[in-house]
């Protein structure tokens, strides 16, 4: 795995991506829960190729700034760019546009994990 590894992916505003309907907000426009949604899928979709079999990222942080609305009908682009690698740390710059331009920016950071002991340590909490 390298620095510079980019991806992209597209979405269109529908229903079930609004403010309303996941309870963000009151309006029909992209919420920011898709749109943080939409940053860790780019994110992890772009080095999932590079990591060993059995091994995954799991998201730990991100700082995300909304910056405009996207009403229904319209296409929101998502691009991320892994910028910086620290052991198992990974640091992704992420733009998001519509089809009028820039509409929101942010920085992810991921950690990769061993599915397995990951999922196990999780499902432990139930007993």
């Amino acid at each position: 795995m390298e620095i510079g590894i980019k991806n992209t992916l597209t979405v269109d505003v529908i229903d079930s991506n609004t403010a309303l309907a996941m309870g963000s907000g009151t309006l029909k426009v992209f919420a920011t829960p898709a749109m943080i949604a939409l940053i860790e899928e780019t994110a992890w979709k772009s080095v999932a190729d590079s990591l060993e079999e059995g091994m995954a990222t799991v998201g730990i942080s991100l700082n995300v700034n909304h910056l405009a609305p996207t009403p229904l009908g319209m296409n929101v682009r998502c691009e991320t760019e892994l910028v910086e690698i620290d052991g198992r740390k990974l640091k992704f710059k992420a733009e998001v546009y519509d089809e009028k331009g820039l509409i929101g920016n942010g920085i992810h950071e991921r950690f990769i994990i061993n599915s397995e002991k990951f999922q196990q340590k999780a499902d432990s909490k139930k007993e």
